[in-house]
């Protein structure tokens, strides 16, 4: 499915809302659409514009019958593809009994079969080739993101960390992505799947719980929220004698603190490993024994902020220093991939629901805190241009995952092992920076946007005025898009509208020879023998062109040239 002029954004409205009977789309001949628009005999003229509206079951099969041998049948492999296409990717757990219903349905799937495996999950289906998501548009987005991930990808600046000897090992080529909408739409490439170590990426996420266990009154009594002007790692706390904020050591290792305190080792840890796994929409989070043990035997550092800090009575009455390190080494161990640090990223820009599960896991409030301090403090010393720059609460971590929230529309996870020389990822930084000059996500690019500036809003549904769908509509036609004249029936147009020639859809793509969008249009029930100002019909192009397969096509539907219309 190309992304062409039925993609445009501005077609791509809410679907209207309708009933049919099944029973008449099903046996009525009527729906096959002969007769012509000039006088109305030689058979029922049935107007999808102007009485068929998408949104159902029906709507969503006639948008898929009728390209195949069996005119009946919907392609299961195409189904699946166009869901892909719409973001809804393979292993959505929204899905999973749909898409296990279509696994075991034949390649050919008849109305009922194919009803059968869509209405479980409706909704969210009808949603999808409604594009009634968050990202309207989504092919025209992910080849937007391609283009960014292939560009960025040439980038070979930046080395390993090399303080942590297990990371030291990692292959630096190693390259990955992954993007999620608060819809659950999602795009990834390259080494999307891999397992990396979470490292600071864990911050945000022990802060969350611990403002969860405490609220922020409690855990801001022990950590502050100021940026700290000072290296990550610094043997330095704030005028309180208390880490400057959550998202340096000094400030993770107090939440650490903070997170269950009453369990044992192993509850604390199997707690957070869990609830990160939620988060990321039930993902397995896994843990490098390997990294694990490298983080101990390099901890002088962090020893030190934890006897600086105990001797500035900053924790907790009763807190074990050495646990509360150890628990915090654990933590910064655990592996994930990005396609969960996407998915947890894109949790935390709704709000605390995770987009692909439906759970609440965290509060509100919790998650504004959190960004707050991602947006303040999360990248290092480059956390003020950052914020600048690109706008937006992210995290980075010295494994090369940098993970950005934009909230209320979508969470990003890339990673890259070559590090700056501020601890950040050279490709992660990049791709957040392209996106941002693209897109007007910059956290204020609301105050700009209407003064010139060419950035795009991939939200953003225009309104769709009949010029500029007929338009389309012809377009896509003459070209045999058949992907952008299907994604125009579903927003509801109507696909017998004529031009100032009286020239329809039918006509330009049974001039062009394209028998596929042609049998489109037939099987979905619309006019056969429209007649333009010239006194042709479809037939009589397709005679005119030479174009043999539109010709059996259309004779076999009952279509007749002009003159035939005429006698009947």
């Amino acid at each position: 499915m190309s992304v062409a002029s039925g993609d445009d954004p501005q077609l791509l409205g809410r679907m209207h809302s309708m009933s049919v009977n099944k029973s008449n789309f099903l046996s009525d001949p009527a729906h096959r659409g002969s007769g012509h628009s000039s006088s109305g005999s030689g058979g029922t003229a049935w107007r999808g514009g102007s009485s068929f509206h998408a949104g159902s079951q029906e709507d969503i099969f006639r948008s898929f019958a009728g390209t195949g041998e069996n005119s009946r049948n919907v392609s299961k492999r195409e189904f699946m593809a166009a869901m892909e296409k719409a973001g809804l990717l393979r292993d959505d757990p929204r899905l999973q009994e749909s898409f296990a219903l279509v696994d075991r349905a034949p390649e050919h799937m008849s109305f009922e079969q194919f009803n059968g495996c869509i209405t479980p999950n409706i909704s969210l289906i009808d949603r999808a080739f409604q594009n009634d998501f968050v990202i309207p548009n989504w092919p025209a987005f992910a080849g937007s993101l391609d283009a960014m991930f292939d560009e960025v990808g040439e980038n070979k600046e930046g080395h390993v960390a090399n303080y942590i000897p297990q990371l030291a090992r990692v292959d630096p080529e190693q390259y990955g992505a992954s993007v999620c909408s608060v819809d659950g739409q999602r795009w990834e490439r390259g080494s999307a799947r891999t397992m990396f170590c979470i490292q600071s990426c864990c911050k945000p996420l022990t802060y969350a719980l611990a403002l969860e266990d405490w609220g922020e009154d409690k855990v801001h009594e022990h950590v502050g929220r100021e940026p700290s002007g000072r290296g990550f790692n610094e043997l330095v706390l704030n005028q309180a004698g208390r880490p400057h904020n959550p998202l340096i050591n000094a400030g993770a290792i107090m939440s650490c603190a903070l997170v269950k305190p009453q369990l044992t080792m192993a509850d604390r840890f199997d707690y957070v490993r869990g609830m990160v796994s939620k988060l990321g929409g039930g993902e397995k989070v896994g843990f490098s024994n390997a990294t694990y043990l490298s983080e101990r035997q390099t901890a002088d550092r962090n020893f030190a902020l934890g006897y600086y800090m105990r001797e500035k009575k900053a924790f907790p009455e009763g807190t074990d220093l050495r646990e509360t390190l150890e628990f915090y080494f654990q933590v910064c161990s655990m592996e994930i991939t990005c396609k969960t640090g996407s998915i947890v990223a894109a949790t935390l820009a709704n709000g605390g629901i995770c987009p692909v599960t439906g759970e609440r896991l965290i509060k509100a409030r919790t998650v504004r805190n959190v960004l707050s301090m991602m947006y303040s403090c999360g990248m290092y010393d480059y956390s003020g241009e950052f914020a600048f720059s690109m706008g937006l609460p992210a995290k980075s971590g010295v494994a090369g995952a940098v993970i950005t929230v934009v909230p209320n529309v979508l969470g990003i996870c890339t990673w890259s092992p070559r590090l700056d020389h501020m601890g950040n990822s050279v490709r992660g930084v990049e791709f957040v920076r392209r996106l941002v000059q693209r897109y007007n996500f910059h956290n204020y690019d609301n105050l700009v946007l209407l003064r010139g500036s060419r950035k795009v809003d991939p939200r953003k549904k225009k309104t769709v005025n009949a010029d500029n769908s007929l338009v389309s509509l012809i377009f896509a036609a003459a070209n045999g898009d058949l992907s952008a004249v299907r994604r125009l029936f579903l927003a509801g147009n109507d696909l017998n509208a004529a031009d100032y020639d009286g020239r329809t859809a039918m006509h330009l793509a049974a001039a062009e020879g394209h028998a596929h969008v042609v049998k489109f249009l037939v099987e979905t029930g619309h006019l056969i023998n429209p007649v333009d100002r010239w006194d042709a019909t479809p037939l009589d192009d397709a005679i005119r062109a030479g174009h043999t397969a539109c010709i059996d096509y259309l004779q076999a539907a009952g279509a007749s040239p002009f003159a035939a219309t005429l006698e009947s």
